[in-house]
């Protein structure tokens, strides 16, 4: 707000964006290639609201204990607790682009553990193993495409990243209701996550480490070689410079602070500023949680056939609604970063 009137929407960072993916065929590898973690966190949060209406269909334990339905459902959360804490230290440790093709591999054997899981049990192990890639794709994935893409358009392609996620989920319905008649519904539901995994896997591979990362591990000339690809050549000193000036910060910081977590923590309570900024995040975030959209989301067609519409592709095609409202809505916050 500015004196009463509203911030009008500024769409020259958006343009520029596409402009610069269009004519720079490296960045829109990266950028295709990185937001497929996006995809796939936003397929998985999706998938299982209409796979479990037939899991109950085939699973007479599923369908007669809600216990099950639940642990089915909210394991996958479970394991990207852990996959986002592990994630955050492999990282730092090994690089982003392991980070990412450590959880393709983890999405695709996921996928193919629920696609020919024969009990309850399994399907539960494979949603343990996909919420570990879920885990870790929503760290690494922003953070590598934020590091190794054009500073002028870093923020319009993390948003897209944002997109990707709500447009996963998105077309996770659309995939479960195309498979409603199909032999093995829920098995092909499931199982469809391993291909997006499988192809990020191959393209990551064609893709370097964030320059950022290797800096900060001493391969400069690697880093350098990799922003040369990235900007014009009239911008890569400067762009240099920024990024040696931007380590030597963050090296500082640490000497003043410390490498582990809880002088960080310490650091980030015991400075008033930090501090106010911290809480404010995760204020925002535990009440994000609150609202219940997750909720929502995961039993979306079990909530339409409570309202009264017993068929399962009914069911699955009015949720379309509810996903493609949040598909739009990510659409529309773009614009009012």
């Amino acid at each position: 707000m500015v004196d009463g009137g509203i911030v009008k929407v500024d769409k020259t960072e958006f343009t520029e964006c596409f402009r610069t993916v269009w004519t720079t065929p490296y960045i829109a590898k990266l950028a295709l290639a990185a937001g497929i973690g996006g995809l796939l966190f936003g397929y998985d949060t999706g998938v299982i609201s209409g796979a479990l209406l037939y899991i109950r269909e085939d699973f007479e334990v599923v369908d007669k204990k809600t216990w099950m339905q639940e642990t089915i459902v909210s394991m996958a959360v479970a394991g990207a607790i852990v996959g986002a804490g592990v994630g955050g230290w492999l990282n730092d440790r090994f690089g982003r682009k392991p980070s990412i093709l450590l959880a393709d591999v983890l999405f695709f054997i996921g996928a193919m553990v629920m696609a020919f899981a024969p009990t309850p049990s399994v399907i539960i192990l494979g949603r343990i193993f996909v919420g570990f890639g879920v885990g870790m794709a929503s760290m690494t994935a922003p953070l590598y495409i934020s590091e190794a893409s054009p500073a002028r358009i870093r923020g319009s392609l993390v948003s897209m990243n944002a997109l990707l996620i709500t447009g996963g989920q998105f077309m996770s319905y659309l995939i479960n209701l195309a498979f409603t008649k199909t032999p093995g519904t829920w098995r092909w539901m499931l199982g469809v996550a391993g291909v997006p995994a499988f192809i990020q896997f191959f393209l990551m591979l064609m893709l370097p480490e964030s320059p950022r990362w290797l800096y900060r591990h001493n391969r400069v000339e690697e880093a350098e070689a990799i922003l040369r690809k990235v900007y014009p050549e009239d911008e890569v000193g400067q762009e240099i410079e920024q990024l040696k000036q931007s380590v030597e910060n963050e090296r500082a910081e640490e000497e003043f602070v410390g490498k582990d977590l809880t002088s960080k923590l310490k650091r980030a309570f015991g400075d008033r500023i930090f501090r106010r900024g911290l809480i404010a995040g995760i204020t925002v975030q535990v009440a994000q949680q609150f609202v219940g959209i997750n909720t929502v989301l995961y039993y979306s067609p079990t909530i339409v056939q409570f309202a009264g519409f017993a068929s399962k592709s009914t069911a699955m095609a009015l949720s379309l609604v509810t996903s493609g409202l949040n598909a739009i809505g990510s659409i529309v916050s773009m614009f009012f970063r």
